[in-house]
C-alpha cells in the first residue's frame, strides 16, 4: 500500500475518533452542570486543557473561558483543527482522496453528518438544543466507523485505521484522567460535604467515555478515584481503556511490515501502564505517570509515521 494512502487511512481513524470524543466531552460537561448543586464553582476551561489547545484558545478568545466561547471553540470553530466541524471536514476530505479503498456508504454517511453539523451547529450553542445535537454527532460517527469495520476489507489499510483509532482513544483517555484528577470543585468547606460531589465528578469521567455501566460490572464497587483510574488505565476488556487500546495496536503488528522502533515504543508504553501502582500514584505522582504515558503515545505516533508514512 502506498504510504500516502496508509497515512490518510490512519488519520481518518484519528479524526473520526476525535470528533466523537469531543462531542462526548462537551455533552457530559453540560450534564454535569445539572448534577452539581447551585453555588458550586464550575468552569469550562478544563475541556480546553483536556484537548491540549490552551495556547490556541487564548490566541483566539483571550482569557474568556465562558461556556459560549468554549463550546463554540470545540464544536464549530474552524480555526481549531480539533473541533468537531474541523475533524469531520478533514475526515471527509481524506475519504474523498481514498474513495477507492473505502465502502461507498462511508462517504454518504460522513457527508450527511458533515452537512448536519454545518446546518445545525449554531443551534447547539444553546443548552436546550445541545444535547440532541451532540448525541446525533456521537451516534453518526459510531455509525460511520461501524460501516468501515463491517464493510472494509481487513487488509493493511484496515490495520492502519485500527492503529489511528486506538491511538487517538488512548490519548484522549489519558488526557481526561490527567485533568479530572485535579478536582474542579473549590475545596473550601467541610470534607464530608464535598465527598459526594467528588464522586459525581468521577462518575462524569466514566460517562464521558461511556464507561459507567462497565465499571460497575467489572469493579463491583462504588465509584471512587482509585477505582476509576485503575479501570480506565489497566482494564484489558473495556475498549476505551488505555491498556485495551495499546493491546489492539499490538495485534495489528503481525499484519504490517516489521518495525523495531514501533515495537520498542509500543512495549515501553504498555509496560508503563501495566506496571503502574495506581494506589500509590494517586497520592504521590499520578500526573507524572500520565504525562509520561502521553509522551509515550506521542513517540508511538512518531514511530508509526517514520516507519510507514515517510517517503525517502
Amino acid at each position: 500500500m502506498l504510504s500516502r494512502v496508509a497515512s490518510n487511512i490512519y488519520w481518518l481513524g484519528r479524526y473520526l475518533q476525535r470528533a466523537e470524543n469531543t462531542a462526548r466531552l462537551v455533552n457530559v460537561n453540560s450534564l454535569l452542570l445539572l448534577d452539581l448543586p447551585r453555588g458550586i464553582p464550575f468552569g469550562w476551561q478544563p475541556l480546553i486543557q483536556i484537548v491540549g489547545a490552551d495556547d490556541l484558545y487564548r490566541s483566539i478568545y483571550g482569557e474568556d473561558y465562558s461556556e459560549l466561547n468554549v463550546v463554540r471553540f470545540l464544536l464549530l470553530d474552524q480555526r481549531n483543527p480539533g473541533s468537531i466541524h474541523s475533524s469531520l471536514h478533514t475526515a471527509r476530505e481524506i475519504i474523498r482522496t481514498v474513495r477507492d479503498a473505502m465502502p461507498r456508504e462511508v462517504w454518504e454517511k460522513l457527508n450527511d453528518l458533515h452537512y448536519f453539523v454545518i446546518g445545525q451547529g449554531e443551534g447547539a450553542l444553546t443548552r436546550s438544543r445541545r444535547g440532541a445535537f451532540l448525541q446525533r454527532v456521537i451516534d453518526n460517527t459510531m455509525l460511520v466507523y461501524s460501516v468501515l469495520t463491517l464493510n472494509m476489507s481487513q487488509d493493511v489499510g484496515f490495520q492502519f485505521l485500527r492503529i489511528g483509532t486506538n491511538l487517538e482513544q488512548a490519548d484522549m483517555t489519558t488526557r481526561i484522567l490527567d485533568v479530572r484528577s485535579v478536582s474542579l470543585i473549590d475545596p473550601t468547606g467541610r470534607p464530608e460535604q464535598l465527598a459526594p460531589l467528588y464522586n459525581i465528578q468521577w462518575m462524569s469521567v466514566l460517562r464521558s467515555l461511556t464507561a459507567y455501566q462497565m465499571y460497575r460490572r467489572h469493579v463491583r464497587a462504588r465509584v471512587n478515584r482509585t477505582g476509576v483510574l485503575r479501570f480506565l488505565l489497566q482494564n484489558r476488556e473495556f475498549p476505551r481503556s488505555v491498556m485495551f487500546c495499546l493491546s489492539t495496536i499490538a495485534m495489528t503488528r503481525s499484519h504490517l511490515p516489521e518495525s523495531r522502533s514501533v515495537e520498542r515504543t509500543l512495549w515501553r508504553v504498555r509496560a508503563l501502564v501495566q506496571d503502574a501502582n495506581v494506589d500509590k500514584l494517586v497520592e504521590t505522582g499520578l500526573h507524572e505517570l500520565l504525562d509520561e504515558i502521553q509522551l509515550g503515545l506521542s513517540d508511538l505516533h512518531e514511530a508509526v509515521t517514520q516507519s510507514f508514512f515517510r517517503v525517502e
